[in-house]
């Protein structure tokens, strides 16, 4: 049986570290600061939010939440954030998607600071990812580099398969893949003989939001898998992109839904506020 890559321990010491360096930080004068900006009442996303806020208060963040009605237009929005670009409280700017239909997201994300993006997601951001020079780096890749760290999986010269084409996890992770010195092969539900192609993986990334698409006799002997799906199956049943079971008998290592990568994310969201507080310190 492949070893489980437990991202709540993970996450737990990685929030361990960020509470210390925050208090740290404090003694300096700075408090480090994130905006969280929630529009409507989608059920997710409050769960998420409210995740956020709870982790923020446990590291020791000062959290500044807006809690936006579903009617609020797109020029309110940009308006706060404006705002919050201005505010030298604010180490990290979030904007919770989804978005109500009426409001623009490529909008309101490229209007974010580039200099608050704890998301990654702004184009100045994501071209220095490319480049190989990243100031923010996406929470959800982050996080699963911290992981594969973790269990000390050297990818050099290693090929690794990322299956799904996201811009917030797929591409990201492959480009930091890449910047490890791997051979990358980025893979998505339309390409040829997929199953070929994670067969050949030492490192296999399942992103692509499908229910047990990579099926276990799939994987490698001894590969490491991270599965970064979590589908609801039925009524309760959660499963990821990666069957989960049959995986497991092969592989070396595993992430199990839930509980693999999904703590990671809030960690690194954290972690991106955290250093972004520690430049301002250093201005």
């Amino acid at each position: 049986m492949a070893r489980i890559i437990d991202g709540k321990a993970i996450a737990a010491g990685i929030r361990e570290q960020i509470k210390a360096e925050t208090a740290e930080l404090k003694k300096s004068g700075v408090t480090p600061g994130l905006a969280v900006v929630l529009v409507g009442e989608d059920p997710a996303s409050r769960v998420y939010v409210s995740m956020k806020e709870k982790a923020c208060a446990e590291a020791g963040i000062f959290s500044d939440e807006h809690k936006l009605s579903a009617d609020t237009s797109e020029a309110q929005l940009l308006a706060l954030i404006d705002q919050l670009n201005r505010d030298e409280r604010i180490d990290g700017i979030l904007v919770q998607l989804p978005l109500p239909g009426h409001i623009n997201e490529t909008r309101v994300l490229e209007a974010i600071s580039p200099l608050k993006d704890v998301d990654g997601f702004h184009p100045y951001n994501v071209g220095r990812l490319a480049t190989g020079n990243p100031l923010f780096q996406p929470c959800t890749p982050y996080g699963i580099m911290k992981m594969l760290e973790h269990v000390g999986a050297d990818l050099t010269g290693k090929d690794v398969v990322v299956v799904g084409r996201s811009n917030i996890v797929g591409k990201p992770v492959a480009l930091m893949c890449l910047a490890k010195h791997a051979t990358v092969t980025l893979c998505h539900s339309r390409t040829r003989d997929l199953a070929a192609k994670v067969r050949a993986a030492d490192v296999v990334i399942a992103a692509v939001g499908r229910p047990e698409m990579v099926k276990g006799d799939w994987i490698k002997e001894g590969a490491v898998v991270i599965d970064v799906g979590i589908n609801r199956v039925g009524e309760k049943k959660l499963v990821g992109d990666v069957e989960y079971e049959a995986a497991a008998q092969r592989a070396g290592a595993i992430t199990p839904v839930p509980g693999g990568v999904g703590p990671m994310t809030i960690a690194m969201l954290l972690q991106n506020t955290l250093e972004s507080a520690q430049r301002r310190a250093r201005r």
